[in-house]
């Protein structure tokens, strides 16, 4: 029996106008988006050991540089273009991710606005566990998803909702 190879990963760490970012890929995309909250080396440190088999690498990640440098200057980017590594189309995670993606710079949506454009009006929570998952903040805007209140919410990405709450003032124009 032939054994199956594994992907290729890669990693790269990248300074933005917030601080050093790093992202990890394979060959199907985006693997892993880390936000700027830690320093250079340990973020470097943190890539590498968290994926030893990755090897250190800007080429996979150029248009994502370039984007999230342009992001963290105040510019309205989409990252449409950046390719991700997503659960299957008809994954409930991979549904929530896909139209999580379309909500574009400086708009937000509540979970329960998210659970009713996937038609399933009944999984605000779901929808909120599926976000809190997410690998890949920022490519996959999941800091646009609020509270119905407003109120931000939760955000597992370093930096917690104090920098899901920087983000969405910077995207509307307050920070």
């Amino acid at each position: 029996m032939a054994s199956k190879s594994k992907q290729s990963r890669w990693w790269s760490v990248w300074p933005t106008a917030w601080g050093p970012m790093g992202a990890v890929a394979g060959e199907a995309g985006i693997h892993r988006v880390v936000l700027p909250h830690y320093q250079p080396d340990e973020l470097a440190a943190l890539l590498a050991w968290r994926h030893p088999k990755a090897e250190k690498s800007d080429g996979p990640f150029e248009a994502l540089i370039e984007q999230s440098r342009a992001y963290f200057n105040g510019q309205d980017v989409l990252f449409d273009d950046i390719p991700v590594e997503l659960p299957p189309a008809g994954a409930f995670a991979g549904i929530v991710l896909r139209a999580c993606r379309e909500i574009g710079w400086g708009r937000t949506m509540s979970y329960s606005q998210v659970a009713m454009k996937i038609g399933r009006e009944d999984a605000a929570r779901a929808v909120a566990t599926a976000l809190s998952k997410n690998p890949t903040p920022l490519v996959i805007p999941c800091h646009r998803v609020t509270y119905a209140d407003g109120r931000p919410g939760g955000f597992s990405a370093e930096g917690g909702p104090a920098l899901k709450q920087r983000m969405l003032a910077m995207e509307r124009g307050g920070g």
